[in-house]
């Protein structure tokens, strides 16, 4: 499943749009091949990291079966349809930091970012040419 992966011994699962995101090592490098440390890149406004795991996605309205004569009648849990999201695990994302929430899981950083709050997504090439295939 990839809305889940385990952190130590304990399972992780994400809900609905939701996509956790590792961040790149501490100690960025700029483009002039200066070392800036976390604190001074407190002020951007943008930050990308690596999927490492994805929510099931956008929870769809029950129905939509024209062949259905109730459509009022509950539906199952195990029969909810999501529509999933674009992103993957593995691909590196660019997304808004102020709609990032941080979280610290066993000594570890990671984001829980809304798919809203993605702005670009970067996926390795051969991915895609296999995927195709």
């Amino acid at each position: 499943m990839s809305g889940s992966m385990y952190i130590g011994d304990k399972r992780l699962f994400l809900t609905g749009d939701r996509v956790l995101v590792s961040p790149p090592t501490p100690g960025m490098r700029t483009d002039s091949g200066l070392y800036l440390p976390d604190s001074a890149q407190d002020s951007r406004k943008v930050s990308g990291g690596w999927v490492e795991a994805v929510g099931p996605g956008y929870p769809l309205a029950p129905g939509g079966d024209p062949s259905d004569s109730e459509p009022w009648k509950p539906v199952k849990a195990s029969e909810v349809r999501f529509m999933p999201l674009q992103v993957e695990k593995g691909d590196f994302v660019l997304y808004v930091l102020g709609a990032a929430f941080e979280i610290q899981l066993e000594g570890s950083k990671y984001f829980v970012v809304p798919n809203g709050s993605i702005l670009a997504i970067l996926r390795n090439p051969l991915d895609l040419e296999t995927s195709r295939n």
